[in-house]
């Protein structure tokens, strides 16, 4: 077994990471539902207002900012872990 050093648990990053995929992920997913949506002639005499369609319509319109902000978060995360990393290694 080689010895490539510790391995260190990194949750943050992963967590954040993941965060970031999936309100990625279900706004394009509901961005594309909103498409095929109107494909269909759901808009037709306002249709877009009932049901589940303001919910799928307004998704994307909170969750990209959100995502936006979750990867400036991840940058961040990550950046100050390299800069203590990077001190530890030199010290």
């Amino acid at each position: 077994m080689s010895d490539s050093g510790p391995i260190t648990q990194h949750r943050a990053e992963r967590v954040l990471a993941f965060m970031f995929v999936g309100i990625i992920g279900i706004s394009i997913l509901a961005f594309i539902a909103v498409m095929i949506g109107t494909l269909a002639g759901a808009g037709a005499d306002d249709g877009f207002s009932q049901g589940v369609w303001p919910i799928v319509l307004t998704l994307p319109l909170f969750g990209l900012p959100i995502a936006f902000l979750l990867l400036i978060a991840l940058l961040i995360v990550n950046g100050v872990r390299r800069t203590r990393a990077s001190r530890a290694g030199s010290s």
